[in-house]
């Protein structure tokens, strides 16, 4: 039903990516999204080159339609990653937390489309200098590591500042964030949040019951002193975040709080102590699906809203 350059260029039946969270994001998830007729992608978050050469192997039984790998370029194993991923040329790379300059022609080469994520406009149109193949811009309203403009700013002012398709991320979660974001100029949406509590998402239970629970005002934002700030669960983790914070500690002393405690929620659900990353979007969250009932009524959806702004049209 939408025109996408990025759905066409990727043989993707939908103009959807899943994103690509670290410790949740992994094959079984990102399967189950490319099967549906998104892209899938795993995130690779700091594994090493062992870890996800297991997840791409998984993900290649798992569905024969194009997936992706998202990369951290923060990673201290990314070069092992890159020439992985040259090795096993995987359909696309998604990076954050950087640049990818130096690594663009490397993916070119052997046919893996970019995109990278950027938080701000002059960081896309760098991007684009690049010759990647489109850039994902995403909000604040987004979990995990987030930049300071939403999505309803940030999206339009990537989209006249650069001639590459735009994927828009952030506060998107049903049919009428993406029916939003199209009119912002995005020729794609990136969500997150909801993929996390598919029924193929093998995060723990309580990670999941935690987002269906919470309201928008559950997800706040850390860590903004260090210059890296995360957006999560409020939690007895968020509030000694602030308490460091307001005492002006370290940036170090700060990142060691947070050091294991993505895993801490992921794998051992942990919910008061762990970081449960989750966008604001979380408080449109209310059920759990597969992924393909997910996109379904998303476009669904998007389908009937179309519908009836063209009938409230006065012509």
């Amino acid at each position: 039903m939408f025109k996408s350059k990025v759905a066409e260029l990727l043989g993707l039946k939908y103009p959807i990516f899943q994103g690509g969270m670290a410790w949740v994001a992994t094959a079984e998830l990102a399967a189950a999204v490319s099967n549906a007729g998104g892209l899938g992608i795993i995130g690779s978050g700091n594994m090493n080159g062992e870890l996800l050469k297991k997840e791409i192997d998984k993900a290649r039984k798992l569905t024969d339609k194009p997936f992706g790998v998202n990369l951290l370029l923060l990673n201290p194993f990314i070069d092992e990653l890159v020439a992985l991923l040259e090795k096993e040329k995987v359909s696309v790379v998604t990076t954050g937390a950087g640049n990818p300059g130096k690594y663009v022609e490397r993916f070119k080469a052997v046919g893996t489309k970019i995109f990278p994520i950027a938080p701000t406009v002059a960081l896309a149109k760098r991007l684009e200098r690049l010759s990647v193949d489109g850039i994902i811009v995403e909000g604040g309203e987004a979990g995990g590591h987030i930049g300071e403009i939403n999505s309803f700013v940030l999206t339009p002012l990537v989209e006249e500042n650069i001639s590459l398709p735009v994927i828009a991320a952030g506060g998107i979660t049903d049919g009428r964030g993406v029916v939003a974001a199209m009119a912002l100029g995005a020729d794609a949406v990136q969500i997150g949040t909801r993929f996390v509590v598919a029924t193929e998402c093998i995060v723990h239970p309580n990670y999941k019951k935690a987002i269906i629970d919470s309201d928008a005002r559950d997800a706040v934002v850390t860590g903004r002193s260090t210059g890296h700030p995360v957006r999560c669960l409020k939690n007895k983790l968020t509030r000694e975040f602030d308490r460091l914070e307001k005492e002006g500690s370290s940036k170090e002393e700060i990142e060691r709080l947070g050091t294991g405690k993505l895993r801490a929620a992921v794998v051992d659900g942990d919910i008061g102590w762990g970081s449960v990353m989750m966008g604001q979007s979380a408080g449109l969250v209310k059920k759990e699906q597969s992924a393909k009932e997910i996109i379904e009524e998303i476009f669904s959806e998007a389908e009937k809203i179309i519908y009836n702004l063209q009938s409230k049209i006065v012509k």
